[in-house]
């Protein structure tokens, strides 16, 4: 199929929202084709919703009491240092294209970071010397992916992972960032999965972990001396087995990581090298351990787990393995838990639906809560802003199926329309965050927004993650379905106004609602979808091929391969007669910008109403303020025409 459908029909429709002088010019980057002028007042009018601001927690400064964070003053993320709670936010980084992973040396004297180039996630690592700004690069500066970086114990050597050999398999490197020509592999192996998770105490060997899927992952052991690798955790025979975040303990005697070997659910498990044993030391708990991170001193663990979209934060005393939740944390999203190397304290970054993401730290001598960062919101009052509710409905099998619905101010009365929001992933979880621009279609449209975590989601255990894998791929469609039926019975919300949106696995989503229940919605808004499992997979990268046919099926198989053309929403667009929105980036390595232009081709042909914004300088979504905010201000003309059923003014 050819891949690019529609470059001639973008180029001259481009400049027709720029040429009137009342419409908000299309940045230079952005090709639109169907779209009308979006009004210049739409921009004042909306301003106070895309000028918030987050701040993530990146790193401790290894040598004093600092941080490293990331946020945004221009138009990307960027590194800053803040020298002390509340303190000036110091940029360190000066790029147009957002900075990624980032970690301080030993001596907090350089940072090594990762930056692709226009989304195409092809990550290189750098070196950024801080004395005098100089920028070095590490890998290899090709199309290779880059990334995982672990320091040693000794702190003189990075480990990594890298596509470069082949694009499609990741090995595993070592590299001095003060001498990258000295950069070696250390092991060459088969697959995209391969990770690096923690450096023995002596430096002398590497814990890997290998991701299968979402289900399968398992932990071996490199020895950087003879380059032999040994199988730690295998995956059982019995049971899909997922283990992540492996770290050595501080005698070196063992190791701790994420596993659900015998369970539904993550938890934070020891394995000892001696006897080969493993102890669960969160028995108790029914919910995932998402992250957890070792205390320097080796006594405490510090641990998250994911309560019914919500993080906890616990300290466990190894000691006694005992166990307590910190409840100075407030109720919110959590990431990111570090501890800081010289001293009795945690940090991480924490949002919820009235914060934005900010950076905190936990004080154990003092015991309270520390807050880094304040980011600005846009002048918005954080204090009335909708907070969710955990809503149920029964699905086609007599399943429980849970989402979160944000409903409009009070001073919206009558039944609200529905945005419905699906996720990606699909091994993934809506959770009870920030909204950010999403917030105006609460405060100003009187849209309720509902996020629906159907089979297949993260967080309910990992029988329900299996739930859509393969052939069942449609019955997280019919999850939707039944969502519809509850609405309809939902006085407060209007089942005659609703619109569905998702983003990349939510794309397909999107695409397979719009085909299978167009005529019970007003419209849907489809960012970096699939449409097309098939098409998909034989254009995805190399290195992530593998990967995905773990969750979807092998297309090359004939029987998986014709069930794919079945279900495929670009063989059903001519069911398409409500108005679709397709938004899509030039560089995505994930899903690449041919599945957005054969089914905006396919909807032409069949005269169905559609709107197409290209970005030729992004990826897997818009992370370019300047994108964003055009694509957010297309977006609520899209809605007040199309499911408030009202022109923009």
């Amino acid at each position: 199929m050819t891949r690019r459908l529609l470059p001639l029909v973008l180029l001259l429709a481009a400049p027709l929202a720029a040429q009137r002088p009342d419409a908000i010019a299309l940045p230079e980057n952005l090709v639109a084709d169907g779209l009308p002028p979006i009004p210049a007042g739409l921009r004042e009018e909306v301003r106070r919703y895309t000028e918030y601001r987050t701040a993530g927690f990146v790193a401790w400064n290894p040598a004093r009491r600092e941080m490293l964070i990331s946020t945004r003053f221009a138009n990307t993320a960027q590194l800053h240092r803040v020298r002390a709670p509340g303190a000036a936010r110091t940029q360190l980084t000066f790029f147009d294209e957002p900075v990624g992973e980032a970690s301080w040396s030993r001596d907090g004297g350089s940072l090594v970071f990762s930056r692709d180039a226009g989304g195409n996630e092809f990550t290189q690592l750098y070196r950024l010397d801080l004395a005098d700004g100089r920028v070095t690069l590490l890998s290899d500066g090709g199309r290779s992916q880059n990334g995982g970086v672990r320091w040693s114990t000794r702190g003189d050597r990075i480990a990594y992972g890298s596509t470069r050999r082949n694009g499609a398999d990741r090995d595993i490197y070592v590299a001095d960032p003060r001498d990258p020509g000295r950069t070696r592999r250390v092991a060459e192996l088969a697959g995209g999965g391969w990770s690096v998770a923690d450096w023995s105490l002596d430096d002398k060997e590497l814990v890997l972990q290998e991701y299968l899927s979402v289900n399968q992952a398992r932990l071996w052991r490199l020895s950087l001396v003879s380059g032999m690798r040994d199988l730690l955790y295998p995956v059982s025979a019995d049971d899909t087995v997922a283990v992540r975040n492996a770290r050595y303990s501080r005698d070196g005697q063992g190791l701790y990581f994420i596993g659900d070997a015998g369970s539904e659910f993550a938890r934070l498990t020891y394995l000892s090298f001696s006897s080969g044993r493993t102890t669960v030391l969160t028995p108790g708990l029914n919910w995932d351990v998402t992250e957890f991170e070792l205390s320097p001193d080796g006594k405490r663990i510090a641990f998250v787990t994911n309560e019914a979209g919500t993080s906890r934060v616990h300290i466990l005393d190894l000691a006694t393995r005992r166990g307590r939740p910190l409840y100075q944390v407030p109720t919110g999203i959590v990431s990111n838990v570090t501890w800081r190397p010289q001293g009795d304290e945690l940090g991480f970054t924490l949002s919820s639906a009235r914060v934005a993401a900010d950076a905190y730290s936990m004080n154990f001598t003092t015991g309270s809560l520390i807050r880094w960062t304040e980011s600005e919101t846009g002048g918005l009052d954080t204090s009335i802003l909708p907070e969710p509710e955990l809503v149920k409905w029964t699905s086609f099998d007599g399943r429980e199926i849970t989402g979160f619905l944000y409903r409009p101010l009070p001073k919206f009365t009558g039944p609200r329309p529905v945005l419905i929001n699906i996720h990606g992933g699909p091994e993934s979880q809506s959770r009870p965050g920030f909204q950010g621009r999403n917030n105006y279609f609460l405060m100003e449209l009187g849209v309720a927004i509902l996020y629906p975590n159907v089979r297949g989601s993260t967080g309910y255990g990992k029988s329900f993650v299996k739930l859509d894998n393969g052939m069942r791929r449609e019955d997280s469609v019919r999850d939707i379905g039944a969502l519809l039926d509850w609405i309809d019975g939902q006085v407060t919300l209007d089942a005659s106004k609703i619109m569905v949106t998702g983003g990349s696995y939510g794309g397909y989503m999107t695409l397979a609602v719009a085909t299978t229940y167009n005529d019970r919605i007003c419209c849907s808004l489809d960012v970096v979808g699939i449409s097309h499992f098939t098409t998909f997979l034989e254009r995805t990268e190399a290195y992530r091929r593998d990967l995905r046919r773990a969750e979807y099926g092998d297309e090359r198989e004939p029987a998986m391969r014709a069930f794919f053309d079945s279900i495929a929403p670009l063989h059903r667009a001519d069911r398409i007669s409500r108005p679709l929105f397709v938004v899509q980036g030039a560089n995505d390595p994930r899903v690449p910008q041919a599945e957005a232009e054969q089914m905006v081709a396919a909807v032409k042909r069949n005269k169905g109403p559609v709107w197409y914004l290209l970005a030729r300088d992004e990826g897997h979504g818009f992370r370019k303020k300047a994108n964003q905010d055009y694509q957010f201000l297309a977006t609520i003309a899209f809605m007040r025409q199309h499911l408030l059923g009202a022109a923009t003014p």
